[in-house]
């Protein structure tokens, strides 16, 4: 009966949208077509989700055979080093239609799409229009969900012996080129449930786990197949990847993404929730592959979305920290993804009241199935604090699981990175093609009726205009991971993956250099071999610095380089955040301009740049270019510097404010902005830390014995 309502009710729904019409038979048409409950969690099926139900392996497929000699590695004479190292730009959050949720949203990208986007082509967005990047990316991974991978397309296709399982019906026809539109989204909800449902359906014995297993096992083939295919190197680096994708009991977000280094030896079945729910676990079966000459490593994601579990001071098992688990953590997870569409995890004003930038591109719900979102608690949810409870750990003679670095990715859902906030299309597929989906101009009467009677849907009407008010409001055009390293290869990118040599942007390719050490002069970003000289006598972004050689209690030096993007807004700051902890064990931070455009004063009392009256105009998005700088650079010396406190800094640059996605949606719909939404934002970019160790033999980023 639903199969055979739900077409008739998008036509007869499409064809009333804009007349008047009693609201109460539009809402009796949309409660008939929703009967069935096909989109409820219940509880049999919440239970088998949660539960293992694939036995741990550790099978690997040696490749190296198979290898086409045309894509191997070059000799190192015709590549393009760089002993200086250059900044790479790229992503390491991509998900296509192998995920059960893009392919929800209609993503029909497989990871070869996803790859040829990311060099530079054209694709086709699931709403059929052309996704195009301005410039090509120099490096990708594509990270599909590693639970039941590539079983959606599976089971919707009606040709297969898996599409006859009654769990597959919902996903029949949901992507048929006639069902691609908005009309659409209720049996999309629904098919949210199959993943549950096959859960069930293996617990009960209905389904022999064989058989979602041998699909995810031909999916992550041609997942690691497509890698292959497009990487070139010195030009393009693609990485074989997934997703760890695992929630709390309270839907608290823990996942991680995974990125091995190359694709000579790889595991069969990428470790996912349905192996075990415990990310120790994950730990295990990457130190055991490692151990068999596998590298990889996990970065966490979505950790304000987590409520307090990603970096709750508690193992798995509720237990505090010792000194096995923190090695064991950082020896896994050296970085973490700060940024991303689902919100900045950099800090909260609640963590960091005296940081006026900390409230950027929040995202502090966390989703609890279909129904609406709920609060995140900022505790233990953000990276700054976690580093500073790092360093509390350490006060108390634990190992730091903490002390990482940073990257941006984007955590899209439709093989296409979403970075530019004039042409961000968010990442739910037909679900926010259009800007009235994603809650930037009002719609109809009708439509906030329809839509706003939807699981997870509501509708907010600010001054007299409906608009859609899901929490796709808050999603933002972010973010870019970005490495310093020798040339465009698998080998040198995952190097500096591995000593933390990374920066995160929100979206603008900024440069940013970071370097700490010793008597570094006044003028050394002014000469030619600064760089060189900043390499040969200190330590760079991500490393520990020890106390002066020279036995003195001096401070050091910090040089730091940022570059604006030449298609984005000038720079109008650059900043050290600093965290230390005291004689008592209590830690501290603080925020510190320390360059301003246009060579402005700091105030000194304040540690602030003056304001640059740099100006947006929101009814074309124009800005003033003359108030800020296209570069900032300064070597500077803390005056609080205690050479007997444990401390980290890394740097942090803003850019001109520019206007943000809902804007840009605004003007090309002729309407105002959206007034409760924040008509520009200050893209950004961040370092990752430098750890300052009083005691030289404390390392707090102990790394694997390499091959």
């Amino acid at each position: 009966l639903r199969k055979a309502m739900n077409p008739n009710i998008r036509a007869w729904s499409k064809k009333l949208i804009g007349r008047s019409l009693n609201p109460a038979c539009l809402i009796a048409g949309l409660l008939l077509a929703s009967c069935g409950g096909g989109s409820q969690q219940n509880q049999e099926q919440r239970t088998a989700i949660r539960q293992p139900l694939f036995a741990t392996e550790h099978t690997i497929i040696d490749r190296r055979s198979h290898r086409d000699p045309a894509v191997e590695d070059q000799p190192a004479t015709n590549r393009h080093r760089n002993p200086e190292r250059t900044a790479y730009f790229g992503d390491l959050h991509v998900h296509t239609k192998y995920s059960f949720d893009a392919y929800a949203f209609g993503t029909l990208a497989s990871p070869s799409d996803a790859y040829r986007f990311a060099k530079g082509e054209a694709i086709k967005h699931p709403a059929g229009f052309d996704l195009q990047l301005r410039e090509p990316l120099d490096f990708y991974g594509v990270t599909d969900h590693g639970f039941f991978m590539g079983v959606s397309p599976v089971a919707a296709d009606t040709n297969s012996d898996f599409s006859k399982y009654p769990f597959a019906e919902v996903l029949h026809d949901l992507n048929a080129q006639d069902n691609m539109d908005r009309w659409s989204t209720l049996d999309r909800m629904r098919s949210f449930a199959v993943a549950r449902a096959i859960a069930a359906a293996i617990v009960d014995g209905t389904l022999d786990p064989e058989e979602p297993l041998a699909i995810t096992r031909s999916a992550w083939a041609d997942s690691i197949n497509a890698a292959d295919e497009h990487n070139d190197p010195g030009n393009f680096t693609t990485f074989v990847a997934y997703e760890y994708s695992i929630t709390a009991d309270d839907n608290g977000s823990l996942h991680r993404n995974v990125i091995f280094e190359n694709s000579d030896r790889v595991p069969e079945v990428p470790f996912s929730r349905m192996h075990s729910l415990n990310v120790e676990d994950l730990w295990d079966w990457m130190d055991t592959l490692r151990e068999a000459g596998i590298e990889s490593l996990a970065i966490p994601h979505n950790s304000n979305k987590s409520n307090g579990h990603m970096f709750k001071l508690e193992d798995w098992a509720g237990d505090p920290f010792d000194d096995e688990y923190a090695v064991q953590r950082i020896r896994n997870e050296p970085l973490v993804e700060i940024t991303q569409i689902k919100g900045t995890s950099e800090t909260h004003p609640a963590l960091s009241s005296r940081d006026e930038w900390a409230g950027f591109e929040l995202v502090s719900t966390r989703g609890v199935g279909m129904g609406q979102p709920v609060a995140s608690k900022p505790e233990g949810s953000y990276v700054r604090q976690a580093l500073r409870q790092g360093m509390a750990l350490e006060a108390r003679g634990i190992s730091n699981p903490f002390a990482f670095g940073f990257i941006g990715s984007s955590d899209t859902h439709t093989g296409t990175s979403q970075n530019d906030e004039a042409n961000f299309i968010s990442k739910l597929g037909v679900l926010s093609a259009d800007a009235d989906l994603r809650g930037s101009v009002p719609v109809s009467f009708l439509e906030s009726v329809m839509i706003g009677m939807l699981p997870g849907q509501s509708v907010a009407e600010v001054d007299g205009e409906n608009y859609l008010g899901s929490q796709t409001t808050e999603f933002g055009a972010s973010g870019l991971a970005a490495v310093w390293a020798e040339e465009n290869t698998r080998e040198s990118i995952y190097g500096a993956l591995r000593r933390k040599e990374t920066f995160a942007t929100s979206g603008p390719r900024m440069r940013l250099r970071f370097f700490a050490g010793y008597g570094l002069p006044d003028n050394l970003l002014e000469a030619t071999d600064g760089v060189a000289r900043a390499y040969a006598m200190g330590v760079t972004m991500g490393a520990d610095l020890a106390p002066d050689p020279d036995g003195t209690d001096r401070s050091p030096q910090f040089a730091m380089w940022a570059q604006a993007d030449a298609n984005s807004a000038p720079l109008q700051r650059l900043q050290i955040i600093k965290g230390w902890v005291d004689a008592d064990g209590e830690t501290h931070e603080a925020v510190i301009d320390v360059a301003c455009a246009g060579g402005a004063q700091i105030d000194l009392a304040t540690n602030r740049c003056p304001d640059n009256d740099a100006t947006v105009n929101l009814s074309d998005c124009s800005y003033s270019a003359r108030t800020g700088s296209s570069e900032l650079r300064v070597v500077w010396t803390d005056p609080n510097f205690n050479a007997t406190e444990r401390a980290f800094y890394y740097t942090r640059v803003l850019e001109n404010p520019t206007c943000r996605w809902n804007t840009w949606d605004a003007i090309r719909a002729g309407t105002n902005p959206r007034p409760d939404l924040a008509a520009t934002l200050q893209e950004r970019a961040w370092s990752s830390p430098i750890q300052y160790i009083p005691n030289p033999g404390a390392r707090t980023n102990p790394t694997p014995a390499r091959r």
